[in-house]
């Protein structure tokens, strides 16, 4: 028996998150039938990250444990012959049979995309939200700059997240833009469900105007999800990779 992970890349716009969901069609879903093909065995892949309904990423990682004699190096592209074109295995390795990337100590780097600009533009449709709504980032960044830290992130999780503790540490927030297209990348150790979403929706009001960049700090001070701005959509989000640090 070995332990293979996976580092996988969607397009989630066809899908109903990563995590198994009843009649539903998912990214975990779509790998558990490709692997129990290819291995003839029942697998069942385990991620680091439950992304949401139509939330895309570059690299989020999963474990599976088979009998199978293919080296691990080569399911990535076994797998990539079974996969719909809008997953790709990027990479696989063996790794020891005690590891999980849910448990060990990961950073994850989220990208949430707003395409800034009087008419949408359907090249960017599907990976970006379009607001016509003027934003300047440079009172983005300023607001972005509470974020940073461990803070209890409450107020930017939802009122159905179920945790023991909303308490979560962001090593890195910062927003760009070039020509059209603004980016606000998240960097942390955890997120709370939504987490990422409500805080690009309420960037975004402090973007156009309708927030003083200070407002995150009192939001967060808040610790009510009703002081915190829209949950931005979906489609709009990609986890960009998760960096693994160690136990």
């Amino acid at each position: 028996m070995k332990r293979v992970m996976l580092t996988v890349a969607y397009d989630g716009t066809n899908y109903h998150g990563w995590q198994l969901q009843d009649g539903q069609i998912t990214i975990e879903s779509e790998l558990n039938a490709a692997l129990s093909g290819i291995t003839g065995e029942e697998i069942k892949v385990s991620g680091a990250s439950r992304t949401d309904a139509g939330v895309h990423a570059k690299g989020n990682l999963c474990v599976f444990d088979t009998e199978a004699r293919m080296p691990a190096e080569k399911f990535s592209y076994a797998l990539n012959t079974y996969l719909n074109e809008d997953i790709r295995v990027v990479d696989s390795v063996e790794v020891d049979g005690s590891f999980h990337p849910r448990f060990t100590l990961t950073e994850k780097t989220y990208c949430y995309r707003i395409y800034n600009s009087k008419f949408a533009n359907p090249l960017y449709r599907l990976y970006s939200h379009h607001s016509y709504i003027p934003m300047d980032t440079d009172l983005m960044n300023k607001g972005a700059e509470y974020l940073i830290g461990e803070h209890d992130f409450k107020s930017f999780s939802s009122v159905h997240a179920s945790v023991q503790t909303t308490v979560r540490e962001i090593t890195g927030a910062e927003v760009k833009k070039n020509a059209e297209l603004i980016e606000i990348n998240i960097k942390g150790y955890g997120f709370l469900y939504n987490m990422v979403r409500i805080i690009a929706g309420s960037l975004m009001e402090v973007g156009s105007g309708k927030y003083p960049p200070e407002r995150i700090g009192e939001i967060l001070e808040a610790k009510d999800r009703a002081k915190a701005g829209p949950t931005a959509p979906a489609k709009g989000l990609t986890l960009e990779n998760i960096r693994i640090i160690g136990s």
